[in-house]
């Protein structure tokens, strides 16, 4: 779908102003991170993700942080209404990329409220099979925190960590029966949050079972993308 008209345009007193604010939608291990990385590095937009805003709040100490830490230290969800003040904090500018949140309607409806609205919306979507592969493969060590894949960034000894030699160990919730119920618990949170997207005309169904390489690529060719990027070329 080209959504180039989608994308705003602002009429300041010298010139138009283009905007692009970005939605990353997707299942646990999709790679919502890695493409909003790839597109804050690639377009210049700012990448906001609800947990790292999260852990940015609390190390600061501000009182939302503070607020947030309350519940975290309960090991209960925070509540969307200081995740969506968190993130009106930090969306100072015209361009963005929100990645994996808002995961519901109900959150949508909260954002819109604050006069915070995407223009696009991209939908990876990965086979059950695919998400499996991906997450029950991590391995992660004991000590240091360090990542490892099975099949993508092996140890170079089986299940111990090349940084600090202890051993390596498999979350919980990586294990198959695990992620498959995850997978279902997306599914039923994101329907209807798919289909708003949608009728808007905003939603872009991205194929993500290939590397990130080949998803970028997809993401890239749309008509509305590379429009910004040509955008931003004539500015440099």
């Amino acid at each position: 779908m080209d959504l180039s008209k989608k994308v705003r345009l602002r009429v300041g007193t010298n010139k138009i102003k283009f905007t692009m604010k970005i939605l990353i939608m997707g299942p646990p291990g999709a790679g919502k991170g890695t493409i909003a990385e790839m597109l804050q590095k690639d377009l210049g937009v700012m990448h906001l993700s609800s947990g790292d805003i999260l852990r940015e709040a609390v190390k600061e100490n501000n009182p939302l942080g503070l607020e947030a830490k309350a519940y975290m230290e309960k090991g209960v969800l925070v509540p969307d209404s200081i995740i969506i003040k968190l993130m009106k904090e930090k969306l100072n500018e015209d361009n963005f990329v929100l990645d994996g949140f808002p995961r519901n309607l109900a959150q949508v409806k909260q954002l819109e409220d604050e006069d915070i609205k995407v223009d696009a919306v991209l939908n990876l979507k990965v086979s059950e099979k695919t998400i499996v592969s991906r997450i029950s493969g991590r391995r992660i060590c004991t000590k240091c925190g360090k990542i490892y894949h099975l099949q993508n960034m092996s140890p170079k000894k089986d299940a111990i960590c090349d940084n600090c030699g202890n051993k390596l160990y498999q979350r919980e919730d990586d294990k198959p029966d695990t992620i498959k119920e995850r997978l279902k618990t997306y599914k039923e949170q994101t329907e209807e949050l798919i289909k708003y997207y949608s009728d808007k005309g905003i939603l872009n169904n991205i194929d993500a079972d290939g590397n990130k390489e080949a998803i970028y690529a997809k993401i890239t060719g749309l008509q509305w993308i590379k429009k910004r990027k040509s955008k931003l070329r004539a500015r440099s």
